[in-house]
């Protein structure tokens, strides 16, 4: 079974950059220390500030959902869920051979 590529945007409301970015950048050690997690890293966008990106990869669906139910991302989501602009967009991806 090939590995699952994930990529997250997550916005933060004007003012409240830091706020988000701190919680993000707390994700980052306890997330590639998840079962099944391949890869993880966190991007700033430099186009449009205040916009965060995760690139991840993980063995399975069931460890990405894991994931999505651990601690420390509840934690980031109670820290900085009220400093999102909108929901975050989570995009399971579809690799092309082309």
């Amino acid at each position: 079974m090939p590995a699952l590529d994930v990529v997250a945007v997550i916005t933060a409301t004007p003012g409240a950059e830091a706020i988000v970015e701190g919680a993000l950048t707390s994700l980052v050690g306890p997330s590639r220390q998840d079962h099944g997690c391949l890869s993880y890293d966190l991007f700033a966008s430099e186009s449009a500030p205040g916009t965060f990106v995760t690139i991840e990869q993980w063995e399975s669906q069931a460890d990405m959902d894991a994931h999505m139910a651990s601690p420390h991302l509840a934690e980031a989501l109670t820290v900085a869920g009220d400093h999102f602009d909108g929901m975050p967009a989570i995009h399971i991806l579809r690799r092309l051979e082309v």
